[in-house]
């Protein structure tokens, strides 16, 4: 039995499905620290054990020890406090996948301080708008070259940022050197006293319309974790697991350091550059994971390579979150490699939210069913439960009161209203947007939490995806889910992948747009625009046909891979009504 886990969770083997979700419990202490009780833990319970085991392109392979991961965090945390880092203060991070974003993260919550990972393709304009927003203090970053460029236009418009600190081999004489920083500081740290419910770490989401808002997570986000880690990647103890994202998207939280590390899996890292997916490959079998999850779109690439030449034997678990993916690139990929993988779903704002747990068979395009604790269900625009077939908004129905009206008694330590509490059953729920009561508020309508993601469920209780509810495309009175055209197309081998989106039409309201971008040995004609158009009708309902296909050399996507649809829908706006 892992000595962690056990200390959080009551029972942790379950006979089934059914019984997992009706027993599962996760016991939230009011002072837990994810730093203290668990990295540390692991360092005087196993000092040798393998905490990250880490390569680059250029195949460099480093290991650390839990041992390390203590030392180093507590350097880290003597550094940021010599440098007037505070609990409370604010610290954002953008390292891609050097060793320091773990060590940084463990060291902030060891202070108390709060967390803003970021991806290194912000602009200044991103740079500069985060910073106030969220008052950051200090910003440590990579010595990515574009984004020290975009972190010199944007430093001097925050009013609040004492601090810059490059991460690298090359730091400008303006910028503090972290890696200098934390060699030199003092070795012992004295434990900080921290609560449970004190704000840790905030995720920019990455909506369709306004402003990015800020997702709050307290030090409970980490328990959640346990059923993301444990019960859907299938983490073994002491085995290495691969989660391919980079450092500043909510899928790091996911699978890259909280429930793998309570779990006492080794947390494999793969620091690229750019994804080219003979390297991906490789490093693949240079780091050997018993267990794998990537964004879709790396398996999308992957299938289109040949696999003959690697060994995938060591791999012993497989799974995606994202964004759905297509039954066409399941069946391929289990083809090709004997893999079957197992999808997730959840958001930035939460842990997983449903899944194909280990006890489920797979149904190939379907999410899963639900996690406990969260009482996930589908709900109509009246709030009604879905009948099975019916597509409904997915939402938390379990949380007892209110989140918003929870937080209003809460202050954060600079004694600012902030949602930064819940009930303690609900590790792994955001506590709101942060500085954003009337968004928090519209979010949480009588205790229940609408996500926004459209699904529908099948008689079995199975999920499955539809789309964002603004993804929806409503068409001469039919509503149509965009991955349910994307997976007919993909089942077509010019394409090697797609977004499906609306297009304003006077007649129709909306009409169902195609972006292709075409697999190798494939051009571009009206002959093959004909063929896609014809295979939909017949894999799929006639009236779900793009009758716009576009061809395009690539898609718009975050950091993580995941299609950006609302970039092509504002393009397409654009062009239309502002030429």
């Amino acid at each position: 039995m892992n000595e962690i886990v056990s200390r959080y969770c009551p029972r942790i083997e379950f006979d089934s499905y059914e019984d997992f979700y009706a027993n599962y419990r996760c016991e939230v202490p009011d002072n837990f620290n994810f730093a203290y009780d668990v990295v540390d833990e692991w360092a005087a319970l196993q000092p040798e054990k393998t905490a990250l085991l880490y390569t680059d392109d250029s195949g460099l392979m480093l290991s650390f020890t839990f041992a390390d991961i203590k030392r180093l965090s507590g350097q880290a945390a003597n550094a940021l406090l010599d440098l007037g880092v505070k609990k409370g203060d604010v610290v954002m991070l953008i390292l891609k996948q050097r060793p320091e974003v773990w060590v940084l993260m463990c060291a902030l919550m060891k202070i108390g301080a709060v967390c803003i990972p970021g991806t290194y393709q912000l602009t200044a304009k991103d740079l500069e708008y985060r910073c106030n927003i969220a008052e950051v203090k200090m910003l440590v970053a990579c010595d990515d070259t574009d984004l020290l460029q975009n972190i010199a236009a944007a430093a001097p418009r925050c009013a609040g940022l004492k601090h810059v600190a490059i991460v690298g081999e090359s730091v400008p004489l303006a910028y503090i050197d972290m890696r200098a920083a934390i060699a030199k500081a003092e070795r012992q740290f004295q434990r900080i006293a921290t609560e449970t419910r004190d704000p840790m770490l905030i995720y920019f989401s990455s909506g369709t319309t306004g402003m990015p808002k800020m997702v709050l997570h307290n030090h409970s986000l980490p328990l959640g974790h346990i059923v993301t880690a444990k019960y859907w990647h299938c983490v073994e103890d002491g085995a290495v697991h691969l989660t391919q994202t980079d450092s500043g998207w909510a899928k790091f939280a996911w699978g890259k350091i909280y429930g793998q590390w309570i779990c006492g899996a080794a947390v494999g890292v793969y620091d690229t550059e750019k994804f080219i997916p003979l390297e991906m490959l490789e490093a693949i079998q240079r780091l050997r994971p018993a267990t794998f999850c990537a964004p879709a779109t790396i398996f999308r690439y992957l299938i289109k390579e040949d696999l003959s030449g690697y060994d995938f034997s060591f791999i012993r678990h497989t799974s995606v979150a994202g964004e759905p993916l297509s039954p066409e690139v399941y069946h391929k990929l289990k083809e090709l490699t004997g893999l079957e993988i197992r999808e997730g779903f959840g958001q930035s704002e939460t842990s997983v939210m449903a899944a194909v747990f280990k006890w489920l068979p797979v149904k190939p395009g379907s999410m899963g069913k639900p996690a406990p604790l969260f009482g996930l269900t589908l709900l109509d625009e009246n709030g009604d439960i879905c009948d099975d077939g019916i597509v409904g908004n997915m939402s938390i129905t379990r949380a007892g009161k209110n989140m918003y009206e929870l937080a209003a008694a809460d202050k954060t330590a600079e004694g600012a209203s902030a949602p930064v509490t819940g009930p303690s059953d609900f590790p792994g729920l955001f506590r709101g947007y942060w500085k954003d009561e009337e968004i928090t508020g519209d979010c949480w309508n009588g205790g229940t939490y609408q996500t926004g993601d459209m699904a529908w469920r099948d008689d079995e209780g199975y999920f499955w995806f539809v789309g964002r509810n603004d993804d929806v495309i409503k068409c001469s009175g039919y509503r149509i889910g965009p991955f349910e055209v994307e997976s007919a197309l993909m089942e077509h081998p010019s394409v090697l992948e797609c977004a499906v989106t609306a297009v304003p039409d006077p007649m129709r309201g909306q009409v169902v747009k195609a972006s292709v971008v075409l697999a190798r040995g494939f051009t571009a004609s009206e002959e093959l625009k004909r063929e896609l158009q014809n295979h939909v009708k017949r894999v799929t309902a006639p009236y779900k046909y793009p009758r716009i296909v576009d061809f395009v050399p690539d898609l718009p996507k975050t950091i993580s891979g995941k299609i950006q649809r609302n970039m092509i829908r504002k393009k397409d706006f654009d062009e239309l009504y502002h030429q």
